[in-house]
């Protein structure tokens, strides 16, 4: 009988596997967002990565529509992978909110999928990490979702990047005065693609796909193109959209939440009211927010959302208006890479114990309960080798710290606390709990 073939080890086009060294930094960064979340009161929930396929479609945007991995499962119902967190979020508060009450904030941290062209940062499986609030029109969550998108960029390390803003009641108005209000999705869709294809093409698009003129094509690039202070832009605006009731309103709401957000004492360098800011999704309604990072612009946005006031009327006659952004977590971790932010660790523990004395096993897992007590984390080599493989092992894996000990260490009750760094040693006493050598290693840990 002859063995059965090989299959060959591969991964499908646009997805990816994540090995330790990519898992713990993103794992750490998604600690970092619910950290952050939680600060503000946001609380977690889950939902199901397979919804009704009516509950997916149309709800985003063609694009989205056409992304969307979509099947029958074995009862015959259409069923689709959700494609964002945030259309499974409006069926999910128009089912629950009964419970739930208002306002609802809520954070959620899960896998999407979209079958789109992969790019740098970008899979067709990624995760998003979601926060928002429900029910509530009032500027204050508004301005408050600036803040934890401040909030969260500052935890995660970055000091330059800057939050953008603007309001689709500004854009809606500005297009009611060109006569254009009747095909605002398809323009401001179009608008969205400035960052990507350019002002040429977006121009050519607005007119062969949403039927502006180019007069008219050309007129919204200049206005979107309005550069300055924020207050400078926002008095630019005002006489713009003079007349629609609409602009107006989202004028002063862009005030609004620019005045709130330095009252809480964001510095404007993270602020910059960008009226080319559009969002694709067709159900936003009011502000939206893109980040942007300094050092790498062309990698788009890392942070982004805005509000939806009507996505849950499509599920639900109650009013739900809602607000939220979501960070671009493996967008974020390829511009952290290359930014040199993320180190060389393969482990998620900072001590290694080595182990070459084979009669002390039991000193050695004593010695890094001890440690572990304490709060840290410690991982015990497996095998009786020579120190020099285990200080090898440990310098691949990233570890910071190594305790070493053998036979003559432990009847003296010492350990060598060795930094990996720098190479110094230090030996420290085993007596009260090994007390020394955790001071010792925390010293370490914090240089």
């Amino acid at each position: 009988m002859s063995a059965s073939p090989l299959i060959q080890p591969r991964t499908l086009k646009g997805f990816r596997d994540y090995l330790p060294e990519t898992m713990i930094p993103r794992e750490r960064l998604i600690d970092t967002a619910k950290r952050v979340y939680r600060s503000y009161g946001f609380s977690p929930i889950d939902t199901p990565a397979l919804e009704y396929l009516e509950v997916l479609t149309g709800k985003g945007s063609e694009e989205t529509d056409r992304q969307l991995y979509r099947f029958q499962d074995h009862g015959g119902r259409e069923v689709g992978l959700r494609f964002d967190l945030t259309v499974p979020l409006a069926r999910f508060v128009a089912q629950h909110i009964s419970t739930l009450g208002t306002p609802f904030k809520r954070y959620h941290i899960a896998a999407v999928w979209r079958g789109e062209n992969t790019q740098r940062g970008r899979y067709r499986e990624f995760m998003q990490c979601d926060f928002d609030t429900i029910g509530t029109r009032s500027v204050a969550a508004d301005i408050e979702t600036v803040l934890v998108i401040h909030d969260l960029m500052r935890a995660i390390g970055f000091e330059n990047f800057v939050i953008r803003i603007n309001h689709r009641l500004v854009l809606n108005g500005l297009l009611e005065k060109l006569g254009l209000g009747d095909r605002a999705t398809a323009i401001l869709r179009t608008l969205d693609k400035l960052s990507k294809i350019g002002p040429e093409k977006v121009a050519d698009e607005m007119t062969s796909a949403a039927g502006a003129t180019a007069e008219q094509a050309v007129e919204i690039l200049r206005l979107s193109g309005l550069t300055g202070p924020n207050d400078q832009v926002l008095q630019q605006l005002e006489p713009l959209v003079a007349g629609s009731p609409l602009g107006q309103e989202g004028v002063g709401r862009l005030a609004e939440i620019l005045g709130g957000v330095r009252a809480a004492g964001v510095a404007d360098q993270y602020l910059a009211l960008d009226v080319s800011i559009a969002r694709g999704l067709d159900y936003y309604t009011g502000a939206v927010f893109e980040t942007f990072l300094d050092a790498l612009p062309n990698i788009g946005s890392v942070c982004s959302g805005g509000r939806y006031d009507n996505l849950a009327g499509l599920y639900t006659k109650q009013d739900l208006p809602g607000i939220g952004a979501s960070l671009g977590l493996d967008r974020l971790l390829a511009a952290m890479e290359e930014l040199g932010m993320i180190g060389a660790v393969r482990t998620p523990a900072d001590v290694l114990v080595a182990f070459f004395d084979r009669d002390r096993l039991h000193d050695y897992l004593r010695l890094a309960a001890q440690i572990r007590r304490a709060g840290l984390g410690v991982e015990v080599f497996p095998e009786a080798k020579k120190v020099g493989q285990q200080l090898k092992y440990a310098d691949q894996r990233g570890f910071r710290v190594a305790l070493i000990a053998g036979s003559r260490e432990f009847q003296e009750g010492q350990c060598q606390v060795k930094d990996l760094r720098s190479a110094q040693s230090e030996t420290c006493s085993l007596a009260d709990g090994a007390q020394a050598v955790v001071a010792a290693v925390r010293r370490i840990l914090a240089s």
